[in-house]
């Protein structure tokens, strides 16, 4: 049996770095990719290379089509084939509705929503065949719930939940597997924002007592994945308790 792939966009830090890290320490081959930050990017290829596998580095927005075909093709002539898809690619904008911009409002759904769609349509044409693959999605709990002055991030969120539900439908006859993690509050750079008074009491509204770390994440990306054929169409929570 060939050894096996996986496709993280937005790795080159966060959740999408731990994730693609932890699948490379389980002997995947593994296709990374980011927008902006392809210093950071390389040193996460580097680490994966490193560790003794093989790892597809590419710089380009997967909100745009064109550069989703371009990733998608350097994976299949690189590898050959794909067998889980990791949706990560995500932004996130805090303000009243009513002062968000066109502009604002486009890049947060192209690069929340349009990426998982095109990412999940090429990831798709490259399972079929096989009849075998997964497509796994990081949604977030403001999807299910919905978050004051988060309101273009909840929607795309939003969209992920049902997006996963309804393609899980579709593409179960297929053997393909389609989930998403509704992650709480995660420790990553995109709660940078928080002031230190901010972030105590955040960590003081969740049962748990703390922020979820990136590998606990990546942990659970990867055992929704490696353990159970016949789970699909579920948007898992891990959120400590929070909501």
């Amino acid at each position: 049996m060939s050894q096996k792939t996986v496709a993280v966009t937005g790795a080159s830090r966060g959740i999408g770095k731990a994730i693609a890290l932890y699948y490379a320490q389980k002997g995947y081959r593994v296709a990374i990719c980011c927008r902006n930050h392809t210093e950071e990017l390389l040193k996460v290829q580097d680490s994966i290379l490193r560790s003794g596998t093989d790892c597809l580095a590419f710089t380009g927005d997967m909100g745009n089509s064109e550069d989703v075909t371009s990733f998608f093709a350097q994976i299949k002539k690189q590898f050959g084939h794909l067998d889980i898809l990791i949706n990560n690619a995500g932004i996130s904008h805090i303000g009243l509705l009513q002062d968000m911009t066109d502009s604002e409002w486009n890049a947060v759904l192209s690069t929340n929503l349009n990426s998982v769609f095109y990412c999940s349509r090429a990831a798709i044409q490259m399972m079929l065949p096989e009849k075998s693959g997964k497509i796994l999605s990081i949604s977030s709990v403001w999807g299910c719930v919905g978050a004051s002055t988060e309101v273009a991030y909840s929607t795309t969120k939003g969209g992920i939940n049902a997006f996963t539900k309804a393609l899980a439908k579709e593409l179960a006859p297929s053997n393909i597997q389609v989930n998403a993690i509704a992650c709480g509050a995660i420790d990553t750079q995109m709660n940078a924002f928080l002031s230190e008074e901010e972030l105590t009491a955040l960590t003081e509204e969740i049962p748990a007592g703390r922020l979820g770390t990136v590998e606990e994440v990546a942990r659970l990306a990867y055992d929704i994945n490696e353990k159970n054929d016949y789970l699909t169409g579920q948007v898992i929570t891990l959120d400590g308790g929070w909501i």
